[in-house]
């Protein structure tokens, strides 16, 4: 089962605070952690780990972290082949700092992200087209990310966006050719303008999508669950609780491991149910990519649940 991610990587810079400065002030921060992240990198590692086959359409700059980032990606079996080199840019940065609550603020740096164009997409067209899933996000260019789905369209491949970071320019029209279109509750009060604070107010945001031509919504609500939305049914998958360390890449978790479980079975709540448990042991770790689960430790944890 083969799974295609096209998009970001990013070098995480990450401090873990009391609380953020005021204009001025400086704080001492009590840990700091450097490590691979970028959504479209996280979601990649995510499906892998959850026995996906992964091919990841990326590119990294001419910098000392290129080399690690390409390397990052063998170690976790993803294929990197298409994963290039940007002469005139930096690789993509992302400055993460997360409170005593777990809770993050991100600032990232594009760099070499911003380059990834649709001519990089057409040099994997023979691996893309014999994939279960085309995984995006909103962290490459807008005209790759068109571009991208008209190409799994095209060739029959499902497509699921992940509309991150969150941008008003993303055109609607355009992406209703993906099957599954995947925010946050952030996310989707941004896209549509509307409120998303209660239960009603997310389902009303969602099917105001739907009503513009998408297929497929699943909002990810963080501890309250995740909700799935189409024209004809809605479904709530309850949260598996935990108390969160580092929430940072928990909606990344929920995409690739989402992603790898229906591409297995075609079964959108099971893959859900398991999402949200890949996701939720995750932010009991600090870090992205390494507080993601292997596939012992997901078991385990869910037997663990099963017994409360």
């Amino acid at each position: 089962m083969k799974l295609a991610v096209i998009g970001s990587n990013m070098v995480d810079l990450c401090a873990y605070i009391h609380r953020m400065p005021a204009p001025g002030e400086t704080l001492e921060v009590p840990d700091f952690t450097i490590g691979c992240g970028g959504k479209g990198a996280n979601q990649a590692v995510a499906a892998a780990l959850c026995g996906a086959e992964v091919t990841m359409v990326s590119k990294v700059g001419s910098d000392l972290f290129a080399d690690n980032t390409i390397e990052n990606f063998k170690k976790f079996g993803i294929d990197a082949r298409y994963v290039t080199k940007a002469s005139d840019a930096s690789s993509g940065i992302a400055s993460i700092f997360v409170d005593e609550s777990g809770q993050n603020r991100i600032l990232i740096v594009k760099g070499a992200n911003d380059l990834l164009a649709p001519a990089d997409i057409d040099a994997a067209a023979e691996d893309l087209k014999a994939c279960a899933m085309i995984i995006l996000q909103l962290e490459a260019p807008l005209a790759t990310v068109y571009h991208s789905i008209d190409f799994g369209r095209k060739h029959g491949v499902p497509v699921l966006l992940n509309p991150a970071p969150a941008t008003k320019a993303l055109e609607i029209a355009k992406v209703c050719a993906c099957d599954f279109f995947v925010p946050n509750e952030t996310e989707l009060a941004i896209l549509t303008g509307l409120p998303t604070e209660t239960m009603a107010d997310v389902e009303a945001a969602a099917k105001s999508l739907l009503v513009r031509g998408l297929k497929n919504i699943i909002v990810t609500l963080g501890g309250r669950g995740a909700l799935w939305m189409t024209q004809r049914e809605k479904q709530y998958v309850a949260p598996c609780k935990v108390t969160a360390v580092d929430t940072t890449g928990a909606g990344d978790a929920f995409i690739g491991c989402f992603a790898s479980e229906y591409a297995k079975g075609g079964d959108v709540l099971a893959a859900m149910k398991k999402a949200s448990a890949f996701a939720a042991l995750s932010v009991t770790r600090k870090g992205t990519q390494l507080s993601y689960p292997t596939q012992e430790e997901l078991a385990i944890f869910l037997q663990k649940k099963a017994a409360e």
